[in-house]
């Protein structure tokens, strides 16, 4: 399930900046890289980015205990 976790922060990092970019300087760099937000690979992307932000929605309390009962790896 960590692997899951990790997976899902990278997507939502993806997003957040991909809306960060859109928002500053109307730049789609999800849509620019797969040519075009109508792209298959673009829908694709935005869809994983999508349940990523709705798994994390839903499990943030269980993720949240996942990773709090991790013994410390320093």
């Amino acid at each position: 399930m960590k692997t899951l976790d990790v997976v899902v922060a990278i997507l939502l990092v993806v997003g957040g900046l991909n809306w960060g970019l859109v928002g500053l300087f109307k730049f789609d760099l999800v849509a620019t890289l797969f040519s075009g937000q109508g792209a298959a690979l673009s829908r694709i992307v935005y869809s994983l980015v999508g349940l990523a932000a709705v798994y994390q929605g839903f499990m943030w309390k269980a993720i949240q205990n996942r990773w709090s009962m991790s013994p410390a790896t320093a």
